[in-house]
This record gives C-alpha cells, structure tokens and sequence, in this order.
C-alpha cells in the first residue's frame, strides 16, 4: 500500500501536467462557481448575450430591410403627441428637442402627406359638386386626376423644401445643425395642420375657407419658425430672418395654391350652355322679326 505522501506527489504533477497542455485553461478560486455548460456543451447565458450584443452593434447594410424598419419604429401614441406639438407652437419649445427625442420617423410624415392628398382631391371634387349641381348647363364629373396632382404636390415639398434646407444649412455649417431625417419628420409632422383645414373648406363660405387657411398657416409656419430660428441665429440676424421668412413664406404659398387649385370655381356655361342659348334664339317666333324697311301687312 502506498504512502499518504507519494499519493499527494502524484496528484501535484498530474495537475502540473495538465495545465501545461491547457495553458489557457482558468482554474476557479476556492468557493467559486463554474459557469455551467449548455444542452450540448455550448456556454451559458453569458455567451449568448455576447453574441446578440454583437449582432446588435454591427451597422445594418443601406440595402436591406432593416436599415429602414428604425425609421418606422414609433408607436400610435408617440405618432399622436407629435402631431399634437406641430399644431400647438410655444416659444421655447423646439419640436426637436422636446418632441423627436432623437427619434426621428417616417411613419408619421409618410401617412400626413398622404391623407392630405386625399383630402384635398375629395374635398376639391365635392365642393364643385355642391356649389354647380343647380347651374344649368354643368356636367359633373369625378376629376380622379386631381389625387395624383395632390399627392406629387405634397410629396415634392415635404422631400424637396427640407432637402434644400438642410444642404443650405449644412454648407453654411450652422451650430447644431439637424440630420436630414429631422429635418423631413419636421417638415411632414408640420402639414398635419392643413389636413382638417381641407376638410372644412367644403363650407360654402369665401371668408371662412381664407380665415381657416390663415389661422393653419400661422400654427404650421410658427412651428418651423420656431425649429430653425435657433440653428439660423449664429449666422446672423439678417441670414436668420432671410431664412425664417424664405420657409415660412413657401409653407404659406403651399396652402394658397391648393387653396386656388383645388377649389376654384368651375365655368358656368360651357361649350353646352352657349349651344343651349343658340338653339332658344333660332327658336324664336318669326313675326317678333322685323326687317328694315318693311311695312306691316293690312
């Protein structure tokens, strides 16, 4: 039977031998747990977590899906507190700073342009209907191409405006200049204030449809006045006005010519009503025709 000593020598160069064929191998400290293995093997928790962190860090691709799944990541009450700030200026409240939070969407100016569209079309469409439905001579027709004329507008100023406004700014380097994603989600939260104004143009009423258009412009000029007079301001005060009043004057110019487009008086007569006029005077009884130089008969 072997010594109690040879037995504990033995065991010191079995460890010694494996720590030089696994040197990078951690031995646990006395009353340390070891992780415990996965189903197969694998590492626990830890590594797993390591591995979605990983995944999560590396920058989507501009050409897949995810890359523009983040710009619509924002839910129905994020949506709403932000159209509820673009209708409702305060000085001092900058729409970036206390309603984007750096999150920035499409969602919402995306869904704004489009129900704008549509409710400038329709409402343009029966508006004609109400006002010419009595006038003698008026064929009404659906002018289904006036959605189409709506939805180029808006979609053109909402991406265009704000893209010549954020390379404006850009080349002059303004102090805190927004990226081009805020600077679209302004400009698309800025037009909800028209949607409703649209609407309420169907009230036969002149004065009221040009008061309803004024009142929607200030709300929506004075929310982009608000958001760029502070990134325009380091550039002077001249530059700051210029441009101030260069965006508040096209987002005004925006609603008058939907305003005159949209909702302008259709023609009374028409090529049917000059026809009309023409075939009542052939009509007329011959004897009311009296000709130069003619006596009556006795």
């Amino acid at each position: 039977m072997a010594a109690p000593d040879e037995l504990r020598f033995q065991e010191l160069e079995a460890a010694a031998e494996l720590l030089a064929a696994t040197p990078d191998a951690v031995t646990p400290r006395a009353g340390e747990e070891r992780p415990s293995p996965g189903p197969e093997g694998e590492p626990g928790d830890d590594a797993d977590t390591a591995e979605l962190l990983g995944e999560q860090r590396q920058p989507r691709s501009f050409w897949t899906f995810e890359y523009y799944q983040a710009f619509f990541d924002v839910d129905t009450q994020q949506v709403l507190e932000r159209i509820k700030g673009s209708v409702t200026p305060l000085p001092g409240k900058n729409f970036v700073r206390h309603r984007l939070r750096n999150n920035p969407d499409l969602y919402g100016p995306f869904w704004i342009c489009a129900t704008l569209a549509l409710a400038l079309a329709l409402s343009g469409n029966l508006s004609h209907l109400a006002e010419k439905r009595t006038a003698p001579g008026y064929r009404y027709s659906p002018q289904f191409h006036n959605v189409t004329i709506a939805a180029t507008l808006i979609y053109c100023y909402a991406g265009l405006v704000p893209l010549a406004l954020w390379g404006f700014l850009r080349w002059r380097r303004s102090h805190g200049t927004l990226g081009l994603l805020e600077t679209l989600c302004v400009y698309g939260y800025s037009l909800s204030a028209y949607v409703p104004t649209a609407v309420l143009w169907l009230i036969p009423a002149a004065w009221l449809q040009w008061l309803l258009l004024g009142v929607a412009a200030l709300l929506s000029a004075s929310v982009l006045a608000l958001t760029f007079w502070p990134l325009a301001r380091p550039e002077g005060r001249a530059t700051a006005l210029a441009l101030v009043a260069t965006v508040t004057s096209l987002h005004a110019l925006l609603a008058v010519g939907c305003k005159l487009y949209f909702f302008q008086q259709p023609p009374n007569a028409g090529p049917v009503a000059a026809t009309t006029a023409a075939a009542e005077g052939l009509r007329a009884p011959a004897a009311n025709v009296s000709l130069p130089g003619a006596h009556p008969a006795r």
